[in-house]
């Protein structure tokens, strides 16, 4: 057993309702480290308590998570050589991460773009201005049908990226546009956001001992 199937056997074992989504968790996983291999970015939407987990995921992704990701000898040296003076404090403090956006975070854009344009069209401009072909786009919608998330995903989905999702047991109509939708076994938003979090836990948990395992 690898390290990342065994984040996905111990979610599994601490939330035995979310077996029901092994196969997803692991279709996500899948795809989001053939992304971030490839070169691709994460882009990340929701809405509410789904944008506080977008920027959370974010968080996770760009730096240290369970493991340090302490820079390696040849980056150190570079850094060191190119500023002597400031090189150590950068390579001290400087992690590796797997490059990841939530667009929730750029309010003057969003309110930008809501006052001048369409505020369901906030996250749909950025998939289209960021995205390209080696990206995923990752929409969180505890109903499925959140009309500024499902816009970003046909976005996507013309732009080329993958799609994943996130929400509840419904799906919504967010299941026509994802690659992989998660579909966790609850309806009420706050049991369907209960279940999100450790779900996106354990594919950040994945992920980091996929690409920085070694660095352990």
């Amino acid at each position: 057993m690898t390290t990342a199937q065994m984040y996905l056997s111990k979610l599994l074992q601490r939330y035995p309702a979310l077996e029901v989504c092994e196969a997803e968790i692991q279709a996500a996983y899948d795809l989001l480290r053939d992304c971030f291999t490839g070169g691709g970015k994460l882009l990340v939407c929701g809405n509410g308590g789904s944008a506080a987990d977008a920027e959370h995921i974010v968080g996770e992704l760009m730096k240290g998570f369970l493991l340090k990701r302490a820079l390696r000898p040849p980056d150190r040296a570079t850094l060191l050589t190119a500023f002597p003076e400031h090189g150590a404090a950068l390579a001290d403090h400087l992690q590796y991460g797997l490059p990841a956006i939530a667009l929730t975070g750029h309010p003057a854009l969003a309110t930008a773009f809501a006052n001048d344009v369409a505020g369901d069209m906030v996250f749909a401009q950025q998939v289209f201005v960021y995205g390209n072909a080696h990206d995923t786009a990752l929409g969180i919608s505890t109903s499925g049908n959140s009309s500024n998330v499902l816009n970003a995903l046909r976005v996507a989905k013309i732009r080329g990226l993958k799609t994943v999702g996130l929400g509840g047991a419904h799906g919504g109509q967010m299941r026509q546009l994802c690659d992989v939708l998660i579909a966790v076994p609850a309806r009420a938003t706050a049991e369907v956001q209960e279940y999100h979090l450790p779900v996106y836990h354990a594919l950040c948990s994945m992920l980091e001992a996929t690409f920085f395992g070694q660095l352990a």
